[in-house]
């Protein structure tokens, strides 16, 4: 069964003309926040969420835990519809939000037990997610005012994995961690991955998503551009190649996979490569190689190959008006009234 599955999910933020509004200002019309996405998440796998700010990825977040209804399509999580049964999944789904705000008169300890109140489900998770953290007793009765942005983060990610939900929503994850601690979640992601959950995770940091994800969808402007395996993905990438021959060069043009030859004046060949990496060693056979580098090929180069090769889309409004709506449907810092 899938976990999580959309089908042409589609959500517009439509804009009217204000009575007031200022000399030679032109109305805005409608935001196309997302547009006909179709992705399934299966279950027990952890599944990147890729795209820059306002590519959709908030607004894709907030239709599946029910904080807005979409324009047109549909979506499931667990077969639940994220319409009718938006209570239900949330009772079963562990959110962390980019730049989640915190009450911050409570201590870390009541704030968990409040949030983890409001699941229904007991915190069965609470105590080896601090441990792990580095979330001592001692400073969980610190009130939340006191604790630095690492401190709000780790308490973000106690949060939503304290009841052990099915399914995790994760939007940037790690930000504000020091390297110890994201290794630390990395950890806890490799645990829950085994343990058969799934994870939605959202990040600007690719690194990471190479790091922990088995598949990725890559949006832009709304739009899916790419969904494969990581590794699969990789395995497209040019490799980058640096060598030096003690004789004349080889001859590299024509090879199989081999693109962009040049020799440089200091003595160095430069080219990329593809594909298998035979018939570009059978091309140095004969030759007294006397340094070779290949570059792995990285997540980072193949997004930004997709985002280059993307044809720009006619759009009703400015390049920034889709930014703007993303981020218009992220909930600012909280002003309700802390419980008492």
């Amino acid at each position: 069964m899938d976990a999580l599955v959309t089908s042409g999910l589609t959500k517009h933020y439509g804009h009217r003309e204000l009575p007031i509004h200022r000399p030679g200002q032109r109305p805005v019309g409608a935001v196309r926040a997302l547009e006909d996405l179709t992705i399934a998440v299966r279950e027990g796998e952890i599944f990147g969420f890729l795209g820059p700010n306002g590519a959709g990825k908030s607004t894709m977040i907030r239709l599946l835990l029910g904080y807005l209804h979409p324009t047109a399509g549909s979506a499931t999580v667990f077969g639940r519809d994220i319409v009718r049964d938006s209570v239900e999944i949330r009772r079963r789904v562990g959110y962390l939000p980019g730049g989640i705000a915190l009450y911050d008169s409570l201590s870390g300890e009541r704030l968990l037990d409040y949030l983890g109140g409001l699941t229904g489900r007991p915190s069965k998770r609470r105590a080896e997610l601090c441990d792990r953290l580095e979330l001592s007793t001692r400073t969980l009765r610190r009130t939340v005012r006191d604790y630095s942005r690492g401190m709000r983060q780790k308490i973000g990610i106690v949060q939503a994995l304290q009841h052990d939900p099915e399914l995790a929503i994760l939007d940037e994850p790690t930000e504000g961690l020091d390297p110890l601690m994201q290794r630390a979640f990395y950890g806890i992601l490799d645990d829950l991955r085994e343990a058969g959950r799934t994870i939605f995770f959202s990040s600007h940091v690719l690194s990471e998503v190479e790091r922990v994800c088995d598949r990725v969808a890559i949006v832009r402007r709304g739009r899916l551009v790419a969904l494969e395996d990581v590794a699969s993905l990789l395995e497209r990438r040019k490799r980058n190649v640096e060598l030096r021959v003690a004789e004349d060069p080889p001859r590299l043009d024509g090879i199989p996979g081999v693109s962009s030859v040049r020799v440089l004046p200091d003595g160095r060949i430069t080219c990329q490569l593809d594909g298998d990496v035979g018939p570009f060693l059978a091309a140095l056979a004969g030759h007294r190689v006397t340094d070779l580098t290949i570059e792995p090929a990285h997540l980072e180069e193949a997004f930004l190959e997709l985002y280059e090769d993307a044809e720009p889309e006619e759009d009703e409004t400015s390049p920034d008006a889709a930014a703007q709506a993303d981020a218009a449907a992220s909930p600012g810092p909280s002003t309700a009234r802390a419980p008492r």
